[in-house]
Formats: structure tokens, C-alpha cells, sequence
């Protein structure tokens, strides 16, 4: 039969492949590679076509079986570059913000879904000869890790091209299965899964059995915590902790901030903490100080946050991430107190013992009608997401990378804030969703002094920067 897990998505590919429906909840995932100087464009399409080749999902569509008999198929389909890499000149002022203007609607506009589920263009003509590359990726295609991976395809770690890159002459494209084929192999599919669940069931039932015997009470305990787990996991969320982030709309804004990565990593471990705890207190800071110059006091808010299950041999292509929902301290105004409480929570959500069964557990969500799941990430307060990225400059066909950010969809939150470690640099990239905050310039603010106060744990450090001011 072959392998029919590398034909068929993932079940949390799928999830996020089906919010689709609702475009609130659309998964697109951007980044933008801010460029010292113009790289060639012929050299650019060459060194994309090359990489593509290496990544054959960058060439296939979904296409879903009858009634989800299965998730949707991946087929290979007739590629042509040109459809998915463009190029424009900046208007006037030239400046990194009608970059931004453009990013932003590709972020709220959804993909061709005949084509491959990706968009690239290069923007040229900005001030002083620079450009940017905004790449637009659905988010069943790949997660934050993954991307980063792919990126090493694109860019070079030295500002020398490589000449060998060439565009491929040739494409073997496969049979895109008519609605009788992909019925069969939907059920081959789904049959190869029972089997391979039987398998490592009886695999593990001896061992289990075992340890049954010699432990009843400790198994029984261990088996009630996973199905409380699991429980938590899929609960739904009726209503946002935010008195203020209630509303949602289709109405996206995209904003930057840039803080030193040593700084930020030194003011986590000022407390013991790590890095990670001092973003995600950062982010809380200011959200204590958005609500508090609205009138109001919070003392939790809810969080999605993205933690990886990615294990090595893992593909780049597809999802290896799980969302882990939960309160985290906003009202503690001690920023030292708040990376510490911050980074509890944390941990016991990596600990979660539902996280290996995540991709089951999407599976079953992906059965319920999207209206359904979209009730419930409405009501998340916001995003987070750190992705580890690149600590060495970075060149694309010979032009300098300056900055690397990454924008996350909001899915359903009020906001997202992504941060992308790049050559010494926390790129955090912020996706408001403008029904819940329509003053996003109080946002950036209030975010620009919450990562002041956390850096203020370690001393003396660099200003934070928001690039777009």
C-alpha cells in the first residue's frame, strides 16, 4: 500500500485545514525577511524553485475525501512557480510600514485552495535601496519549527550565492485520484491507522498488564490524571477573563517589537527563570497595563500556547505542535513575582499528560462542526507562541537579513504575539485582531513597557524597539 500516512494530513494538520470555514479563524501564518538591499530576482526564483523541489508539499493541494471518510488527501498537482513568488515596488513613502499595509491584507485574505497553500512576494523599491520578502504559508503545511527549517532552503548563512542552484528542468507530477479512488484509499487509510493502533496497543498491553499487577492503585491514579487531562484539554470556553478584548472581527493589524535576546534571556534568569518566561511575563504586563488604561483590573487572562511535539527524523513539512489552553497571572503588578508565577504554569502545561494524545484528540475535535470549535477559541484572551530561530545572520541571494518577524494567526484570540529569536535579536511579530482592540497603538505601548519592566530584572539593557514608530 505504501505509506499512506505521508498522503493523508495529519488530524492536527486537519484542524486547522477545517477552521477555514470560518474565515475569523483563518490559519495563515506570515513572516517577513526585512532585506539591507534588493536581491536578484532571477536568483530568488531560482534558489524558491530549488527548495520547493526539495519539500514536495510545497507542490501538492489538499484535496478532501467524500463526508471525511479520511483527512483531506495531499496530491501532487501542475506547478508553476510564477503563481506562488511576485514581486511589487513600494508606493510612497517607501517606508517598512507599506510593507506592513500589504502583509496585513494578505493576512486577512484567504488562499487559492486549487494551488499550493503558499504565497511569496518580494517588495522592492523601500528607502535606501531595501527590501522585504513577505512568505505567506497556511498552517496545515508547516509549524513554526518547521519553517525555520525550511527557511535554511532559502537563505544562506553567507552573503556568497550559490552558483549550482539552478531551476529544475523537470517535474514528475501524480495522478490526481478521481472520487471512486480516493474513496478506496480513504478507507485504505483508515484502516492502516486501526491496524497501527492495534499494534502498539498489543505492544504495550503486556508491559501494561504488568505493571497493572504489581501496582493497582498507582495505575489506576495514573489513568484517572490522563482522563482528567483529557478532559481540560478539550473543555469548552464559554466566555473571555478580558472585560475589555470581548468582541472579535475580520479586521487584522500587524505590529513589531525588537528586544535583545540576551537581555531578555539575562532578566529570566535574574529570578530563575528562562527566556520563555520572560516573554510570556512581558506579554501579560502589558496586557495589565492595556486594561488598567481602559478603567479596569484583570488578575488572569486565558492563553493559548503553542508547544512543540516535534521529535527529530520529523518531516518540516506539517504540524507538530499542540495548543495548550490555560490561565496565567496578569493583576501581579511585580514583574519578578510574575515571570516566576508565569513560568509554573508553564511548565506543568508541557507536562500535560494529554499532550501525547493530542494528535487523537484533534482528531476527534475535527468531527464536530467547526461553528462548535470556533465557539470556543473566540473566547482564548491571546496568543504566544516562542519559536526558536536562527543566532547567525542570515542572506537571501546576497542581500543582508536585518530582521526576521514572525505573524501568527490569532485563532480566534484577541491578539498574537510571536517572538523569533534572529541573530541576537527576539523578533516578536503582533497579530491584533482590531474588533477586540481598536486602539492598537495603546497595545504597542503597553506591550513596549512591559518588556521594559521585565528587562529592568537584569539591570542595565537596551531599549526596546518598536520599528514601525
Amino acid at each position: 500500500m505504501g505509506d499512506q500516512t505521508e498522503l493523508f494530513m495529519r488530524d492536527t494538520d486537519a484542524f486547522s485545514w477545517y477552521l477555514e470555514k470560518d474565515p475569523a479563524l483563518r490559519s495563515t501564518i506570515l513572516a517577513i525577511a526585512w532585506l539591507d538591499k534588493q536581491p536578484d530576482f532571477d536568483a530568488l526564483s531560482a534558489r524558491l524553485a530549488h527548495a520547493v523541489e526539495q519539500i514536495p508539499r510545497f507542490r501538492e493541494v489538499p484535496v478532501a475525501p467524500p463526508g471525511r471518510m479520511a483527512t483531506p488527501r495531499w496530491v501532487d498537482v501542475d506547478f508553476d512557480l510564477s503563481l506562488h513568488l511576485h514581486r511589487f515596488e513600494a508606493p510612497s513613502p517607501h517606508t517598512p510600514a507599506t510593507v506592513i499595509d500589504f502583509a496585513r491584507i494578505e493576512a486577512m485574505s484567504g488562499f487559492d485552495l486549487s494551488r499550493p497553500l503558499w504565497q511569496f512576494t518580494l517588495v522592492e523599491n523601500l528607502a535606501d535601496d531595501r527590501a522585504a520578502l513577505v512568505m505567506k504559508v497556511h498552517h496545515s503545511l508547516t509549524d513554526g519549527i518547521g519553517g525555520m527549517q525550511l527557511a535554511f532552503l532559502l537563505f544562506e548563512t553567507t552573503s556568497e550565492s550559490d552558483p549550482d542552484v539552478q531551476v529544475p528542468l523537470t517535474t514528475v507530477h501524480e495522478h490526481v485520484p478521481g472520487t471512486a479512488e480516493l474513496v478506496r484509499e480513504s478507507l485504505a487509510y483508515d484502516w492502516h491507522r486501526v491496524f497501527e493502533t492495534f499494534r502498539h496497543g498489543l505492544s504495550e498491553a503486556v508491559p501494561t498488564a504488568v505493571h497493572v499487577a504489581r501496582n493497582p492503585v498507582r495505575s489506576t491514579s495514573d489513568a484517572l490524571s490522563t482522563a482528567m487531562a483529557v478532559g481540560r484539554f478539550v473543555a469548552p470556553v464559554s466566555e473571555t477573563l478580558s472585560p475589555v478584548m470581548t468582541d472579535r472581527s475580520l479586521d487584522r493589524h500587524l505590529d513589531m517589537i525588537a528586544v535583545d535576546f540576551r537581555d531578555l534571556k539575562r532578566a529570566g534568569a535574574s529570578v530563575d527563570g528562562t527566556l520563555n518566561d520572560a516573554f510570556v511575563a512581558s506579554v501579560t504586563g502589558g496586557l495589565r497595563r492595556y486594561h488598567e488604561r481602559h478603567g479596569t483590573t484583570v488578575e488572569e487572562l486565558r492563553i493559548t500556547l503553542p508547544i512543540s511535539i516535534r521529535k527529530e527524523g520529523d518531516p518540516a513539512a506539517g504540524n507538530r505542535i499542540t495548543l495548550e489552553r490555560f490561565a496565567v497571572p496578569v493583576g501581579v503588578a511585580d514583574p519578578a513575582e510574575r515571570v516566576r508565577l508565569t513560568g509554573e504554569r508553564c511548565r506543568v502545561a508541557r507536562d500535560d499528560r494529554a499532550l501525547p494524545l493530542s494528535n487523537a484528540i484533534a482528531g476527534t475535535l475535527n468531527l464536530l462542526p467547526s461553528s462548535v470549535v470556533g465557539g470556543m477559541l473566540k473566547h482564548i484572551d491571546f496568543l504566544a507562541s516562542n519559536v526558536p530561530g536562527v543566532r547567525v545572520p542570515l542572506y537571501l541571494c546576497g542581500a543582508p537579513v536585518s530582521g526576521y518577524y514572525a505573524f501568527g494567526p490569532t485563532t480566534g484570540s484577541a491578539v498574537n504575539v510571536t517572538l523569533l529569536t534572529f541573530n541576537g535579536t527576539c523578533c516578536v511579530g503582533i497579530t491584533i485582531d482590531g474588533g477586540a482592540v481598536p486602539d492598537a497603538d495603546v497595545l504597542m505601548e503597553s506591550f513596549r513597557q512591559g518588556f521594559e519592566e521585565v528587562l529592568d530584572l537584569a539591570g542595565d539593557h537596551h531599549p526596546v524597539v518598536l520599528p514601525l514608530r
